[in-house]
């Protein structure tokens, strides 16, 4: 590839993405480092300086460990993240959708800020569940997480359910299955859009993914848009390694009026 202005792969990358292509969009947590919410693989990922803080995203020591329940809602309740606020990435992808050429935006992350930035909710699939959201292991009974950080506030260790029943966040944690709607869903746009881009993720994590060689195989272009070395990126047709609060927004320019509230279709 020959040298161009600005990070490599910008401009190609920014062709492939012109105005009338229909996009699907995978992201991950390296999207969201700029709103302070730090990754987990990364040079200062959250698991990279205590990897014991991996235990707290297992299924079955969620369950059987009350201790490790209420280190995870201190923990959560002193991390702001249900504070954070979407970045100039987040707002970038708004303005993908408000051209009219979003497929779907499938984010591995549970911080909720794509939905905060504007995104019209039947666009975007939290593919791994919402940190905003919390149901009962029990009885199924749901309620913002707020709401149980406010006990854990008033001195509740470990909130339970009005039925005696465990509460858990919505987000997937290792051990758990995918919702295999969610991720039929997920499938399907990667399949239909003729351009995937995947943000701040590694491509490390299954099923996830897997939505890149699924969109490369059924003819889509592939640009993958991160800080460092993805496992995917020999598929890419344009990879762009710099910061993504300044890539994104270059390379998604605000939607032009005229365009807003439209819808993206597929190739034939």
């Amino acid at each position: 590839m020959s040298a161009e202005p600005g990070p490599p792969g910008l401009e190609r990358a920014r062709r492939l993405l012109e105005p009338g292509r229909s996009v699907t969009v995978l992201t991950g947590a390296g999207i969201s480092t700029d709103s302070g919410i730090p990754d987990f693989r990364g040079p200062s990922g959250l698991w990279t300086r205590d990897p014991s803080a991996e235990r707290l995203s297992s299924i079955g020591a969620w369950l059987s460990d009350p201790g490790l329940r209420r280190r995870s809602w201190l923990n959560l309740l002193a991390s702001g993240v249900l504070a954070a606020e979407p970045n100039a990435a987040h707002h970038a992808l708004v303005s993908l959708e408000r051209r009219g050429d979003l497929v779907l935006l499938v984010t591995q992350n549970t911080d909720g800020l794509h939905l905060k930035a504007g995104h019209d909710p039947t666009k975007v699939l939290e593919l791994h569940g919402s940190t905003r959201l919390t149901r009962c292991r029990s009885c199924g009974a749901s309620m913002p997480t707020v709401e149980v950080l406010e006990r854990v506030r008033a001195g509740e260790e470990d909130p339970a359910c009005a039925c005696g029943g465990i509460l858990k966040r919505t987000t997937v944690l290792f051990g758990e299955p995918l919702d295999p709607l969610a991720l039929a869903r997920a499938e399907g746009a990667a399949r239909q859009c003729e351009v995937l881009l995947a943000v701040g993720t590694t491509l490390a994590v299954q099923p996830a993914a897997g939505l890149v060689p699924l969109a490369k195989n059924a003819g889509a272009a592939v640009v993958i848009v991160n800080g460092s070395e993805t496992a995917h990126d020999r598929l890419a047709d344009a990879v762009v390694r710099a910061p993504i609060g300044e890539a994104l927004p270059a390379l998604l320019p605000p939607a032009a009026a005229g365009r807003v509230g439209g819808s993206a279709a597929g190739r034939p």
